[in-house]
Formats: structure tokens, sequence, C-alpha cells
């Protein structure tokens, strides 16, 4: 796997803009810090602004070939998800999901993947104010269950009796993407109940929409299905 510069860019609530990029492996996941580019030492996001609040992502967290899902994670939970972008296919900046003081020890968390890489991850938010991200990697025809990045878990183990409000996906599959164009919430008689299209990053910067929620229960799962 090739190391590539991952970046984001973020505005302050005191008008600073906090420039990022770090170096990763492709198909590691890891922390993306402050550049050095604009400070003597890279550090992590909570460091660099305790106190106080983003209030715009300037530019998401990109890398040049392929990238997952991105969010800032606090005690190691996810805190808040956050939309990502291939370098050089973004689309404009955009509010933060939520709102939040930071704090020393949150650090933002991103996978950046290989152009190749068939990992299909959806981020969501509830309606309880949960975030999660769920990701599993097709290996051919067939159906893949997705699981939560940090847990393991599914999704109905996962969020039950909340309902998700807001997602977006990603995916290299485009056309081999049976369910939906993307993943389809299925409930506990495998009846899809919800879902949500993925975008493929090389050619269009994903974005959060608010269609295809769904109260998820006990046993629901987030299955993705690929002709190929």
């Amino acid at each position: 796997m090739a190391n590539v510069a991952v970046q984001a860019s973020f505005m302050l609530n005191t008008g600073e803009i906090v420039d990022m990029k770090t170096t990763r492996a492709e198909g590691t996941a890891g922390e993306l810090q402050t550049s050095t580019d604009y400070s003597v030492s890279a550090v992590s996001i909570g460091t660099y602004g305790e106190g106080k609040v983003i209030t715009s992502i300037l530019q998401a967290p990109t890398a040049p070939n392929g990238i997952a899902w991105a969010y800032v994670n606090r005690r190691g939970a996810i805190l808040c998800v956050l939309p990502v972008a291939v370098a050089g296919v973004e689309s404009q900046p955009c509010p933060m999901p939520i709102s939040f003081v930071l704090q020393a020890g949150d650090t933002i968390q991103v996978m950046a993947n290989t152009s190749a890489d068939r990992e299909f991850a959806v981020s969501v938010i509830t309606n309880q104010g949960t975030h999660a991200i769920f990701s599993g990697t097709p290996a051919g025809a067939g159906n893949t269950d997705l699981t939560h990045i940090l847990s393991g878990q599914g999704l109905g183990a996962s969020l039950t009796n909340q309902a998700i409000i807001s997602h977006w996906a990603t995916s290299v599959d485009g056309s081999k993407l049976d369910s939906g164009g993307g993943v389809y919430y299925l409930n506990d008689r495998g009846l899809p109940i919800g879902g949500t299209v993925a975008t493929k990053p090389q050619n269009l910067q994903p974005k959060p929409n608010q269609m295809g929620g769904a109260v998820i229960g006990l046993n629901f799962v987030a299955r993705v299905t690929t002709n190929a």
C-alpha cells in the first residue's frame, strides 16, 4: 500500500482556519493531525482547538485515491461523523453535522483506501444524537451485512429503538450495487424499510441526505447486495 497525504481544513468560531495534513498508508485507519505547513508540530484537533468550536468544514477529509469514512473521536467513541472526499473531487464547504466544544484528547480518525478497495461505508446520525459508521467489503456477487467500525456489532444491536435521520454512503462499486444503488436497512423479516444510495467519491463528493431513514429494531441489518 502506498503512503498518501490525507488532508482537511476547518474553520473555528475564533475565525482561525485549521489546516490538517498527515501521511498515512492506504488501507489503514488512523489519526489526521494538523499540518506542519502552518505550525511547528503536528497535533490532534483537540489539542489545537481546546475550548473552541468547529463552525464549518472548508475541505472535507480527503485522500488522493479513495476514502471511506472520517469522524471525530472522543474517549474512544464516535462523537461526530464527517463527510469525506477524494482530492480534486470536492464540491463546496459545509457546516458541521453537530456543534460541540473541542476538548483535549479529541482526534479526527480517517480511513484512506486505494481506488480499487471495495469497502462500503455508511455514516448515520440518529434522532438521539448518536453518530455511527457501518462498513463491509463485498468480495463478489452476494450480500454483505455491514458492521460498526468500532464495536463490530450490526445495525440493530448498535441503534436499537433509534431513528436514522441523516446518512450518506461511499462505495466504488457503482453499477455492481443491487441494493437500491447503495445500502438497505432490513427489518427482522428481511424486508427493506430504509436505506440510501452510495456515492463514488472518485466521481462526486458524498453529501448527507435525510431521505430513507428508519426506526431501527434489535434484529435489523444494514445490507449491501452486489451482482459481481
